[in-house]
């Protein structure tokens, strides 16, 4: 049996996969980084506009089904689930971590314009909730009235889901000099992070992504 720290990733589309797999191997090639797609969450997610209670159900299931093959960490790669994921964290007595905790940390540390680049249009009410919770959770001067600039780059989600990475890279960088004027920019999704390369070369703004983070904090929370 491995002695490696599993840790499940919770994917709600397969475009999320490939980031986080690299994210792993790079910064914590030590865990076992164990992927459990349901590619049906995010499209009921953009069918249903909101989070029905069935959603919330759903998370508990899958959360319950990640334990029992072993996880000590679970990590949620979809950005559109913010309060769903939060119950299943309640649920479980390993840690749970949204996509964009350790992100939006990092973010709100840089200054108090952030801007964010995003792709799928029904993640974004929830991610504005999640970050304002955390500026508000930051308090003192860190964070202190840090307000987000979001702008959905439309197109480029269809792209990739159609296996066009360079469509889906240009257009996400045809609009970054919008947010230019930001103390940072955050992809917003896991998915979002393969155009990093190519936003840091058309903006002198700091550009955050996900994964990267999102490893660290996980790994730090199965050593605390």
């Amino acid at each position: 049996m491995s002695n490696k720290p599993r840790v499940v990733l919770l994917h709600g589309t397969p475009v999320a996969i490939e980031p986080i797999q690299r994210a792993f191997a790079t910064r914590w090639p030590e865990a076992e980084a164990v992927d459990l797609l349901d590619a049906s969450l995010s499209v009921d997610r953009a069918r249903d506009h909101e989070l029905t209670p069935r959603m919330f159900e759903r998370f508990v299931e899958l959360g319950g089904y990640a334990q029992r093959l072993g996880a000590e960490a679970i990590l949620v790669t979809c950005s559109a689930f913010g309060p769903a994921i939060e119950r299943m964290a309640k649920e479980l007595p390993v840690p749970v971590l949204k996509p964009n905790e350790a992100m939006f940390r990092e973010a709100i540390g840089r200054g108090r314009r952030i801007g964010m680049l995003a792709t799928f249009a029904p993640s974004v009410l929830t991610m504005t909730e999640e970050f304002e919770q955390f500026v508000a959770e930051a308090g003192g001067e860190v964070g202190a009235g840090a307000t987000l600039e979001t702008i959905v780059v439309e197109g480029a989600m269809d792209a990739l889901r159609k296996g066009d990475a360079d469509r889906h890279n240009a257009l996400i960088v045809a609009r970054a000099p919008e947010l230019a004027h930001c103390d940072a920019i955050m992809l917003a999704h896991f998915s979002t992070s393969r155009a990093l390369a190519a936003v840091t070369a058309a903006v002198k703004t700091p550009v955050l992504t996900a994964p990267d983070a999102a490893v660290d904090r996980i790994r730090a929370a199965i050593a605390g």
